[in-house]
This record gives C-alpha cells, structure tokens and sequence, in this order.
C-alpha cells in the first residue's frame, strides 16, 4: 500500500527541474506511505514517476520503487497489493526471470514482460492503482482496480499531464491552475460524492474502476480499455445462475470467502480487522479466525450516544471467537476534533459523515497493526440495506392506489409549507417515524408527496434519490444529474439498487471513504467480500439466496452462523454513523455558523447565502431536519475555504 504520482512533460526538460516538482508532489502524500520515497526522471522523454511507500511485503529495499523490470522494458509505481503474486514467480523463473526480493511489484513486471500487460493484468487478485512506463514504444499506461478500491486520477495541467492516488499531488504539479467543475457540484450536491469520471477539478477525472489507459503522448486524449466490468459480470450471472441446494451454495461462498481472506492475510507486518458487530465484519473476522492459529486482533470504536453504539455486541462476538479485542468509546469532542481534517483528507467535497467514525476505527488499529481486514462490500453484493426492502414494500403498497389520485395527493401535501403541515399531521406522527425518514412529521410527509407520482418501482427508485437532493441551496440552476443508466429490463427494483449502488456508491463513497481515512493514518485497508471472485459468484445467485422474504443477506448469515451463534447477531441493522445533525444545532453550532454565514458563503461563491440560512435556521430551531443538506453545505464550503487550493 501506497502513493503514487508522476507526470509526463514536454522533452529535455533538466533533470532537476523534474526532480524538484516530483518531489513536491509525492510529499504532498506522506502519509499514504511513510517508509520509504522513491524518484526516477527520464528528461529525455519528460516522464517522472514518484513514489511513497508504506512497506507491507518484502520490507527490503528489493521492493524500492519505481522499479525497473528484469530486461529493462518497463518502470513502475504501483499503490495497492496483489495477492496472488507469489503464483506466477516459479512460471516466471522457468522463462529465464530472475529476482532481487519477494514483492508483487517485481513479479508483476516481469509478467508484463512475458505475457503482455492486458493478459497479466486479468490474472490479477487484488487491489491497485498503476502507472506503467513503456521505454521501448514510449506509452504510459495507468490502469484501476476492477471495482476502484484504490484510487486513479489524471489530467492535463500546467503544460503536463500528470496522475496520482490523491488529487493534492496534482494540485501541485498544476501549481493551482485549476477550476471547478460545476457538473461535480451538482452531482456532489444530489449524492454526497463525485462520481467517476468527474472529479471537482474541470481538467481532472477519475479513472473508471477495471479500466486501463493507454497514452501515446502527454498532450493527447487516452486509449480507453475496460478490462472487466460490473455490467458484464451482472449479465454473466444471469445467464449462467446457480441451479444447486441451497446448502450448496452457502459452502461454495463460504470457500470462495475463505480463499479471498486467506489470500489478505499475507503480509509482512502486524495485521488485524475492523469489527464492527455486524454481519460482513463478523463473518469476515469469524473466518479470519477460523484460518489463524492465534488470535487475530480486533478493533472496535463506541460512542456515548446509545443509538450509535455497537461496541457491546462487537466485544461479545469478539469474545465468542477468541480475537485480541482492542476498543475505545470515542466521545463526541474527539469525533468533532476530526471535522477540520476532513477536506485535507478528501481533497474534494464528500459528505458521507460516516468518514469520521472510519477514521477514528483506523486510527485506532494503526496503533496495533498496518493492515487491517473490513467487511465492506457485503450489503451492495448481498442486498444488505434496509431501503432494498423498503423501496420494495413501498411500491407494493403505493401501486394500490391508482396513479390520477397519487398525483392529487401529492400536489395537496406539497402545496402546504412544512411548518403547516407539522401542526396539522401531527396525529399520525408515530405512523410516519415507521418510515425511518428523518425530520418532523411534515418534512417525512413532503418527501412522501415526492414519491407517490411514481408510475413504477423503477421511477419509485430514482423519486426517492431526488429527494436527498441539496440543489435549492446553489447560487445557480442545477444541470441535469440523472445518471445515463442501462438497466436491464429482466432486473427486479432490487437489482437495479443493488447494480447502481455496484457501479457508484460503493466505489465512489464507501470505498473512498475507507481508502482516505485509513490512509490518513498510514493504514493499509483491504476487503476480501470485494475479491472479484465473490462479486461474481454473488451476481450468479438468486435473488432468494440474498433476500429470502424481509431477510437481506440471507446466505451470508448462513456462512456467519457456522461460526457465531445467530442469538449474537439477532439485532436490527444500523448503519456507521454519528449525530451530525444534532451536534450542528449543539457543539458544532459556532462552527456550522463560521462555514455558512453569508461573508464566508459568497467567498466560495458556489451557494445562495440566503437559502444556506433559511436551511440552517429551520434546522436548528427544530422546524426540519436538513442534516444531509447542511452536511453537504459545510463540506463544500470546508473544501472551497482550504488554504491548501491557494
């Protein structure tokens, strides 16, 4: 696990001039790799590769880079780990290959070498962001893990094209020369994230995830090769399902999962697992567990707030199996302390406020560990999230009503301003929390009238995605942010969440949020339900294996269950999160107000300071909950206020 950056300038440049901005670019992003930097410049052709590295496997300078390939062909930096290196290397020594040391970065360039890059690279198990140097056809190529748990960026900045596992390395080589997108601002103000390919900077993208990209000069448009894809492995499953018992395929994911783990486990530095007390944490550590011959270590984070903690259930489960349980009840100052370091470690605005916990769990386990195992994955693969059901139920209940009389509703309840509509609803209020909506009975019941139009479950799906939308606060009409989605028309509404939810919010959110917080620390994250194994097996399932009746995840608890008592795991699903709304009405008011008082609102000029406040002071009065809004609001805001971006 690592840092990588570089850039790809006009030829016979000095050798110092490309050295100097290297160098700045790859401290920018220390803490991705704290061991060891490395440099290599060609000022012949422009190019500079740079490199951080947090040592993980083969600690000897034998896995220094950038490295150079056996015949001389190749250089490489390389941010991530492949698990099934080791392989190929009797194969590779067989075709005349020999080696310095024992790291996959090694054995991956002499594969380039003898089977060509595409071809090595779908043999690939693991984790990676790659910037490839082709000295003899004079090509770069930067290729993206199939499902993007590590990071890719590139663009053409500053006379340069230039790449990096962080946007701040960019920044730098574009010496601030660079504006905001404002598409990415849409989008992260309906989503919380910015989606491949955008990023917030208008000449800068992220690579899609199983994609490579093929330069032939700095100043030309890549050629684009997608080298595995969501769309394809979801077809693939449907046309080949699982046709066996159902305890046949609860011990083939159990193997599968039992590999994928296996193969995580290898590493040359003390390793452990987050343990959240849920279901792919536990099923994940229970089969760590049940590979180790001593007790692997754990890592639990609590809150004070009772709602949010789920420290007890974890300690128990970690008691059941034996592990060397660390935890630690983090109180509400220590989880604001974070706030200020977040558009640092994010580089863009991002809004999932789960990111705080995450970096809090991280932090704890680098004091034990360098490589820590998650369960991330399990609720997109294995129809986990509440909504799945939800969205399902609701339409089953909605399409009773015919749609002429949905429509009038609707207009009725929106008709009214919330505060109206909170004195007037107020009878049905303990009907309307069964939803699970935030806010006061007359904000759940505009967000109701917003869904009810719906023609179909498909249009169901999208209505309750605008609906967490925060566009009424930019300074500007918001452009179109419907994603241009191909959903098969033989895919059920909880399949079509759960294969949006594949090719967006796992990767863009949840997989971002984890790489960045652990990062941070300099702690290496790896997620064995994402092998592209159990992502495949999982699509070829169906859909009864996943969600039997309300029960989601319905096979993955099966293989959990051989190893933990179901009476442990016998509790409703909550999700990571803290109390950022009520902090902002509480201790984080002084803050909320210093990032979105009108002087400082029209400083970043992207928001309308009037409808900011309107929001900020229904919040804190009570009147409405606008916690997504605002938290979106504040990042943003947070982001356009570093004085990193000059």
């Amino acid at each position: 696990m690592c840092g990588i950056t570089g850039f790809w300038a006009r030829p016979n440049l000095r050798e110092e001039q490309l050295l100097t901005k290297l160098r700045a670019a790859t401290d920018i992003i220390e803490h991705r790799g704290p061991d060891d930097d490395g440099h290599w410049v060609d000022p012949q052709s422009g190019m500079a590769l740079g490199f951080r590295r947090l040592s993980i496997i083969d600690l000897s300078q034998a896995g220094h880079q950038p490295m150079q390939s056996f015949h001389g062909r190749y250089w490489m930096t390389f941010n991530g780990e492949v698990y099934n290196a080791f392989k190929f290397r009797d194969e590779l020594i067989q075709l005349g290959f020999k080696f310095r040391g024992h790291s996959d970065t090694e054995i991956m360039l002499a594969m380039f070498e003898a089977w060509g890059v595409e071809t090595s690279v779908k043999k690939l198990i693991g984790m990676f962001g790659i910037a490839l140097w082709d000295t003899q056809e004079r090509v770069l190529t930067l290729i993206r893990d199939r499902v993007g748990i590590k990071p890719m960026h590139y663009g053409f900045v500053n006379g340069c094209l230039a790449w990096g596992s962080e946007l701040k390395s960019i920044e730098v080589i574009a010496e601030g020369n660079l504006k905001t997108d404002d598409d990415a601002v849409d989008e992260f103000m309906h989503y919380g994230y910015i989606s491949a390919p955008r990023t917030i900077y208008k000449d800068v993208k992220k690579i899609f995830a199983g994609q490579m990209l093929r330069f032939h000069a700095p100043d030309e448009e890549p050629e684009a090769i997608a080298y595995w894809s969501m769309s394809d492995v979801v077809e693939n499953g449907r046309l080949h399902r699982l046709n066996g018992s159902d305890q046949d395929a609860i011990d083939s994911l159990e193997a599968i999962l039992r590999d994928s783990i296996d193969l995580r486990m290898l590493a040359d530095v003390p390793l452990g697992a987050f343990l959240s007390g849920g279901i792919d944490s536990s099923t994940v550590v229970a089969l760590m567990q049940s590979i180790s011959s001593k007790p692997v270590k754990t890592f639990t984070i609590g809150f004070e707030e009772a709602r949010y903690d789920e420290s007890a259930a974890a300690r128990a489960i970690a008691k059941h199996l034996g592990t060397e349980h660390h935890e630690m009840i983090v109180t509400s100052k220590e989880a604001q302390d974070v706030i200020p370091m977040l558009s640092n470690m994010y580089d863009e605005p991002f809004a999932d406020s789960s990111q705080i916990p995450t970096y809090l769990v991280s932090k704890l386990a680098r004091k034990h560990v360098t490589v820590s195992l998650s369960g991330d994955g399990g609720d997109e693969m294995f129809t986990g999230y509440n909504r799945y059901r939800f969205h399902r139920e609701a339409w089953e209940k909605l399409k009773k009503l015919p749609k002429p009389l949905r429509s009038v509703m609707s207009a009725a309840i929106l008709a009214q301003p919330t505060e109206v509509l909170n004195v007037t609803m107020a009878p049905i209020k303990k009907l309307a929390e069964r939803s699970g909506a935030p806010g006061p009975i007359g904000q759940k019941m505009r967000k109701l009238a917003t869904v009810m139009k719906s023609a179909d479950a498909h249009e169901l799906i999208q209505a309750m995605s605008v609906a967490g939308a925060a566009h009424n606060l930019l300074n500007r009409p918001a452009g179109n942010t419907a994603r241009q989605l191909c959903i098969p028309k033989w895919m059920t509404e909880v399949e079509e969440m759960q294969y949006e939810d594949a090719l967006y919010y796992m990767t863009e959110d949840i997989l971002c949020k984890v790489d960045r917080a652990s990062m941070a620390v300099s702690l290496e994250g790896r997620v064995p339900i994402l092998d592209h194994r159990v992502i495949e097996y999982a699509w070829s399932l169906p859909e009864s294996l996943k969600l039997r009746g309300t029960e989601g995840k319905w096979i993955l608890k099966q293989v959990l269950y051989k190893h933990v008592p179901k009476e442990l795991m016998d509790r409703p699903k909550t999700g990571f999160g803290i109390p950022v709304g009520l902090w902002i009405r509480n201790e984080l008011r002084d803050w909320a107000e210093s990032l979105l008082n009108e002087s400082a609102v029209n400083k970043v000029g992207i928001l309308d300071a009037k409808e900011v406040r309107k929001c900020l002071d229904q919040h804190q009065s009570g009147a409405c909950n606008w916690e997504p809004s605002l938290w979106k609001a504040l990042m943003l805001q947070a982001w356009g206020l570093n004085p990193r971006k000059g």
